[in-house]
């Protein structure tokens, strides 16, 4: 097993309280005699997160948010504080998913805010980088994703980024069915890590973890997590029944 290995669900605004505690209990029930050969985490809507049993908190899962305030605390009527997450049962957080930027006009700015805040509360930030189809039409898309890692997450210490987790998805293929090809991913996964590499050396790229996030399922998730630089998915649709996520996570056997 690669220590890089990660499948993260992103649950996105569905399940009611109850259908994701069911949820919790369905995926706890499929992995009770398997032992999976990746880390698994859960991006529940971060409500959720407080109704999860720490004392009973599910072995071999862990728990992350979908996002994370820019600010630590105040008057900000709707946000959630990164140290309010970490008083719950999540590890992690998702930052930076193209629907937070394309919805909420995240930019660069915010973006390197929210990683430092979270950061700080003891964190791992899943830092979501990809282009639209304009750009990879265009022939732009590495430049792109490149420069969405410069500007939001080189003002970090080697010390620091070694606690991110990057997830590449291609916007034209989330939600729409479409999925960028293995060869595609593995392209765009190598230079990612091409690009950690020249900013702080070739073993942080190696050990970084770099997941694919663009309609990822149990059918094409061996052949792309069969590549030598994609470390995983992050799941969206495909992690909302127990019976369409496990593949996905025993695809790496």
């Amino acid at each position: 097993m690669k220590t890089r290995n990660v499948v993260a669900a992103n649950w996105k605004m569905n399940k009611t309280l109850s259908e994701g505690l069911s949820l919790i209990k369905d995926i706890q029930a499929q992995l009770e005699n398997y032992q999976p050969n990746c880390k698994v985490i859960l991006c529940p809507p971060s409500f959720f997160l407080g109704a999860i049993d720490s004392a009973n908190l599910p072995e071999k899962l862990s728990f992350g948010a979908q996002d994370c305030s820019q600010h630590t605390k105040g008057a900000y009527t709707g946000e959630i504080s990164a140290n309010q997450i970490a008083s719950t049962v999540a590890d992690y957080v998702i930052i930076g998913h193209s629907e937070r930027r394309a919805y909420h006009q995240e930019n660069a700015i915010s973006l390197a805010e929210k990683v430092d805040r979270a950061l700080a509360a003891g964190l791992r930030p899943i830092f979501c980088i990809g282009e639209s189809l304009q750009q990879r039409e265009d022939g732009s898309y590495l430049d792109v994703v490149a420069d969405q890692i410069t500007s939001s997450l080189f003002h970090l210490e080697s010390s620091a980024f070694a606690h991110l987790i990057l997830a590449y998805e291609p916007v034209w293929a989330i939600g729409t069915g479409k999925t960028a090809s293995a060869d595609q991913a593995q392209e765009m996964h190598a230079h990612i890590r091409k690009h950690i590499a020249l900013k702080y050396g070739e073993e942080l790229a190696s050990s970084t973890s770099i997941l694919y996030g663009g309609s990822c399922n149990g059918d094409n998730a061996k052949e792309l997590f069969a590549k030598p630089d994609v470390d995983g998915g992050l799941i969206g649709g495909a992690s909302l029944e127990a019976a369409k996520f496990m593949p996905i996570i025993k695809a790496f056997d």
